[in-house]
């Protein structure tokens, strides 16, 4: 075996490298947000050289921008869109590790420049898109916007504010509430 800067004596895996990085910063941004992450802490994290983040991502910015467009899309392609506002809000509302970070990602870092602009830009107006199809009003668009914003608004809310009693809430009841009400914009919401 060759010697690497991954770790001396270890065969290199770029797909289980870049993987690992991919990890370590999802988790990183989401505790810390984007400026109080480190390139050293994501390598570390990642058990990787620091270097190899610039290698296959290019910056700290283009890791970011992976994490959050990589969770997106993947909730994107795995439900389809009567139940993505329902799985995007049971998602966030998870106990636990497994829950998805990346609305808690995004507020820890919505205040750092550029870094917030691929989830507006892309993953955003892809929810959106996809939102407004749930209704045949003429304002679809803002419909779907109302919903998103909502759903934004819910998780500063429960994860920023810790404010009760909608911290602690039932996610179940969350759920049925914001259908209900959501329904009114976006009728085929399920």
């Amino acid at each position: 075996m060759s010697e690497t800067p991954e770790q001396p004596g270890r065969k290199r895996d770029a797909a289980a490298t870049r993987q690992a990085l991919l990890d370590a910063g999802a988790k990183l941004f989401a505790e810390r947000g984007f400026d109080r992450t480190t390139v050293r802490d994501i390598a570390d994290l990642a058990g990787v050289n620091q270097s190899l983040l610039f290698r296959y991502f290019g910056s700290k910015e283009a890791l970011f921008e992976e994490v959050i467009a990589r969770s997106g899309r993947e909730h994107l392609e795995t439900h389809p869109p009567e139940r993505l506002l329902s799985a995007s809000l049971r998602s966030m509302l998870e106990p636990g590790g497994d829950r998805n970070r990346t609305l808690e990602t995004y507020l820890r870092s919505s205040g750092s420049g550029d870094v917030g602009a691929v989830l507006r830009e892309e993953i955003g107006d892809q929810y959106a898109r996809i939102l407004a199809t749930l209704t045949d009003a003429p304002d679809a668009e803002l419909r779907a916007d109302l919903a998103l914003a909502w759903l934004l608004g819910i998780g500063v809310v429960r994860e920023l504010t810790g404010k009760q009693p909608l911290a602690g809430a039932d996610p179940d009841d969350i759920v049925r509430l914001v259908l209900t009400a959501v329904r009114t914009l976006l009728e085929r919401a399920g």
